[in-house]
């Protein structure tokens, strides 16, 4: 970039911060005359009275009225319609942020201080530029957002997970945790992607894949989903389940509830809790896996096996819950039975031979879900598991992924396919058909 182009770009750039700045003092000065023309008392009472669309109907006719005064001349009517909609959005919604969170295109918002917001978009961040005015304004809007839910972040409580009522789950922390000020996440709950046809058309998989994991789940296989953060093994996790046979009962467990069933009619959904601001009353996954097995459970769905509860879970895949779903974090199937094996050891301290023993039998399916750089999420391999011929975890590949073409190649077939031609689980119809759709496998 040459030395014109980079004073063009910074002279430029400041126009836009001081247009930005202006907005603001008048976004503020809107604001206080609105609360002085209403009365404080009397915009809280709407807020928590009626709420949504009525509420800011309401109050945006307030807003244009004061916008006839003189001090206002000099805006377009675009302008306006923003400084109305930015002033709405502090007073009924979450401020700066609540634009983020009605876009539905958007998938998470991150405030990292005052300052700078950041958002998801198509897999990408970018930032905002949209900004808090202060540190006290992302703690009025934190508080907001937890308040319905009876929860708080203060000093004595500076970290705080919760779930809002539309799934929506939220990470905030404060001062002394957060030394430049208040940071927030909220991963936004997508309820568009709920089949694996779903994740066909979104090209994640193609549908010979996305048959084979059909299958998967309809033969009870115990399978686990592992992946990076973010790279979509939620939401696997919820096309994978909605397969369940609608005969069949299911106990969810989860550390945010995120998973889906709008059509099942015997579903479960158990959720963590922490501890309260006295240390007591914390449900942890591992105390709620426990309680599944006592749930006369068809099958057990783990939101994320990240810790001691990793033993509970296989220990229930080993006593006649097959057909049990869950997710972890991982880059490779041999990390993930590394991981496995560590997470159980929390829960129990036997030899690493005998757990490899636990998951070699206890997991039958290992599916790796990839998030790309430029946004793109794609699932990728399929490793069957079983005992090594000189023990262990054996992995045996069955669909291949190139990262560099981002294609898949079928490796072999899965054993439980033909097991399953023989149980009469599979039609032999279906699986021929099924056949002459994979590409041309390896010999």
């Amino acid at each position: 970039m040459s030395v014109l182009e980079r004073v063009v770009q910074r002279e430029g750039s400041q126009e836009v911060s001081s247009t930005r700045r202006k907005s603001r003092e008048l976004g503020k000065k809107l604001r206080e005359q609105l609360v002085d023309c209403l009365g404080l008392e009397v915009i809280a009472g709407m807020v928590d009275g009626a709420g949504g669309r009525r509420v800011r109907d309401e109050l945006s006719v307030t807003c244009r009225s004061l916008l006839n005064d003189e001090a206002y001349d000099s805006l377009l009517e675009s302008e306006r319609d923003q400084i109305v909609r930015e002033v709405l959005d502090d007073v009924c919604g979450l401020g700066p942020i609540q634009s983020l969170l009605d876009d539905d295109d958007v998938s998470e918002v991150i405030v990292n201080g005052p300052e700078r917001i950041f958002y998801e978009r198509g897999g990408r961040l970018c930032q905002s530029e949209a900004s808090f005015e202060s540190s006290e304004q992302v703690l009025t809007i934190i508080d907001r957002i937890l308040a319905p839910l009876g929860r708080r972040l203060d000093r004595a409580s500076p970290i705080v997970n919760a779930r809002l009522a539309n799934g929506d789950r939220v990470n905030a922390v404060a001062d002394p945790i957060a030394i430049g000020g208040p940071a927030v996440t909220i991963r936004k709950f997508s309820n568009r992607i709920t089949s694996l046809s779903e994740l066909v058309r979104l090209g994640a998989l193609p549908q010979w894949y996305a048959q084979l994991l059909t299958w998967a789940v309809r033969t009870r296989r115990d399978v686990a989903v592992a992946g990076g953060t973010g790279s979509g093994k939620t939401t696997l996790l919820n096309a994978l389940s909605c397969e369940i046979g609608l005969d069949e009962r299911i106990v969810t467990i989860e550390d945010s509830a995120e998973l889906r069933f709008n059509t099942h009619p015997d579903v479960v959904r158990l959720e963590a809790r922490d501890a309260s601001i006295e240390g007591t009353g914390e449900i942890t996954i591992r105390d709620l896996v426990k309680n599944a097995l006592r749930m006369r459970p068809d099958r057990i769905v783990v939101g994320e096996v990240r810790s001691s509860e990793a033993i509970d879970m296989l220990t229930a895949m080993n006593t006649g819950h097959d057909g049990s779903l869950t997710t972890l974090h991982a880059g490779t199937p041999d990390e993930a039975i590394m991981r496995l094996v560590l997470m159980a050891r929390f829960g129990m301290d036997l030899p690493t031979d005998i757990i490899e023993e636990q998951i070699a039998t206890a997991l039958d399916v290992l599916v790796m879900s990839n998030r790309f750089p430029d946004g793109e999420r794609r699932i990728t391999t399929l490793s069957e598991v079983s005992h090594a011929p000189g023990g262990g975890v054996g992995l045996t590949e069955c669909v291949a992924f190139d990262k560099g073409t981002r294609t898949w190649r079928f490796v072999e077939e899965p054993r439980f396919v033909e097991e399953s031609l023989k149980s009469g689980a599979l039609s032999r119809k279906e699986v021929e058909q099924w056949r002459r759709l994979v590409p041309v496998q390896s010999a």
